[in-house]
């Protein structure tokens, strides 16, 4: 059970309750203040004009609502810009984005009433997830479109996905005993208010590019492996002289992985050995190609951007970022812009980005093996079967680099993009959640690329019938995956291959240790 509290969510809670199913409680001292919050407003709110209460919205803030008008002003915003369009969020990214919005409105500024901070539990704990389209936010005065869909749900309207299927609200609704959301002051403006849809994405991003990064060092690893590369680039004495933490990590996790293999080579034993100068031209590259060689270089700053968007992007899961901010201790009500979705943006770009060239790394990787004149190794496409009859891994080639070439599209920075619209009222603005999608899209690709890579590196090595020489950490992801495809001579149908290799990824506990042994353990000067 996870408690919502005044304390901070970590990612790992966050974790827990979207990918693993824990369910969720909320803190009596945290609701409390939540109800102290709603009485202020609603005391604090007479006589006064406080936008959104006895307001319109946006550019029509000018115009005064009636009192009598007050509560049906809050509904016919949440319906009115329910205008979403697109694909269906799944499930999974409409539960991140309700416990995005329930810690929000848990930190007490928003002044809504407890029911709504209940009644999101209780959606959560029940795995009831209001519809949600990708299409429609801007990503300033908050999320709005796909936080409307979210509150049309708590409102008992439109429809649920329960179970994988779609279901009228009311029927789910009727079918639990769930009261829908009664609008006491401004319900409707603080569900929709805020950056919690492309938080609760963006921190679903971060998760699974964690574990991208965790796959794409161990398949460099492997490949590394099964060529038989020196073992100086990834050395301890090589990376500690660059000052970045993330190399030296991917270094550490690198070392890790390979420290007992009989196929990695000493450059001490190879080269720097007087028995093996006797020649004009090496047969042996002295030096492997860039894929292979700066592993570390790549990858480590992946390493590090995405340990920063998770700083900021848990910030935000954390923040207030309501307007009008809702001050019970001080007594005031601040107007201000805390919806703007900019810091999310920009992490989203970054990290999408960063994922982009792991795909390109992998799919570079993917090419040095396939392509016989350049490892000098291995028959063209990892070819099992008759050279010129059968294709081997020819076909899935052509798959990862139309993938890499779609993720390198999507790259283009959405942080940049703003349009005006809202009558020019909203200006300048973050495209946060297009952001925060498509940067899903281009992760969903590259545990797609992955697979593939993991394949023929699968091919390679019964090709070579090293599998006994492998580290123990590659045989044992060498015998998982062989489970869920198994080694291939003639020619058959790839594609559920692919599909079953990335299932294991995206569902796999890492091979890597969570913590860098004391073996491995670095200190940057």
């Amino acid at each position: 059970m996870i408690s919502i509290s005044e304390k901070q969510l970590t990612l790992s809670e966050f974790n827990e309750v979207v990918f693993k199913g824990s369910e969720l409680s909320l803190e009596p001292k945290a609701l409390e203040k939540v109800e102290k919050n709603h009485h202020f407003l609603k005391e604090f709110s007479k006589n006064k004009l406080i936008y959104g209460i006895n307001t319109g919205f946006g550019p029509m803030a000018q115009y005064k609502v009636s009192e009598e008008n007050m509560l049906q002003l809050q509904f016919n915003l949440i319906r009115s810009h329910c205008s979403g369009a697109g694909n269906l969020l799944p499930a999974s990214l409409v539960k991140a984005v309700m416990v995005a919005r329930l810690n929000s409105l848990m930190r007490a500024y928003s002044g809504v009433h407890p029911e709504s901070v209940e009644l999101l539990k209780e959606l959560i704990n029940k795995n009831i997830n209001p519809c949600i389209y990708e299409h429609g936010g801007v990503g300033a005065s908050g999320d709005l479109v796909q936080l409307a869909h979210l509150g049309l749900g708590l409102i008992g309207e439109g429809e649920v996905l329960y179970e994988g299927e779609i279901h009228p609200t009311k029927e789910i609704f009727s079918k639990f005993g769930i009261k829908p959301l009664t609008i006491h002051i401004r319900e409707g403006l603080a569900i929709l208010n805020g950056t919690s849809a492309m938080t609760g994405i963006g921190l679903m991003n971060i998760i699974r590019a964690k574990k991208l990064l965790e796959w794409s060092v161990m398949l460099s690893a492997m490949t590394n492996e099964i060529v038989e590369a020196f073992d100086d680039h990834y050395s301890n004495g090589l990376n500690i002289v660059k000052h970045h933490k993330g190399q030296n990590k991917v270094a550490a996790m690198l070392r890790e992985i390979l420290h007992d293999s009989k196929m990695i080579r000493n450059r001490h034993e190879h080269l720097y050995n007087p028995k093996n100068l006797n020649q004009e031209v090496f047969e042996d590259k002295v030096q492997e190609y860039y894929s292979l060689r700066c592993v570390t270089q790549v990858l480590g700053p992946i390493a590090d951007t995405i340990l920063q968007s998770e700083k900021i992007v848990v910030d935000e899961l954390n923040s207030v970022n309501d307007n009008p901010v809702i001050d019970h201790e001080n007594r005031d009500i601040f107007h201000g812009g805390n919806f703007h979705g900019d810091y999310v943006s920009l992490e989203m770009d970054k990290l999408k980005i960063s994922i982009t060239k792991l795909s390109m790394l992998s799919e570079r990787q993917l090419n040095y093996l396939l392509n016989e004149k350049l490892n000098q190794k291995f028959p063209p496409f990892v070819n099992l079967g008759i050279l010129g009859f059968n294709f081997g891994m020819q076909g899935v080639q052509f798959t990862a680099t139309s993938t890499v070439a779609e993720n390198q599209t999507l790259s283009f920075p959405m942080y940049v993009h703003s349009i005006p619209n809202n009558n020019d009222n909203q200006d300048i603005v973050s495209m946060g959640c297009n952001a925060a999608l498509m940067c899903k899209k281009i992760i969903d690709n590259s545990f797609q690329v992955l697979a593939i890579q993991t394949m023929t590196i699968l091919q390679a090595i019964d090709y070579l019938n090293c599998a006994d020489r492998l580290s123990a950490k590659t045989h044992e992801l060498y015998i998982e995956v062989r489970k869920v495809f198994p080694k291939f001579v003639e020619d058959s149908t790839k594609y559920k291959d692919i599909q079953r290799v990335k299932e294991f990824f995206e569902n796999a506990g890492p091979l890597i240790s969570s913590k860098t042994t004391a073996s491995t353990a670095v200190t940057i000067p």
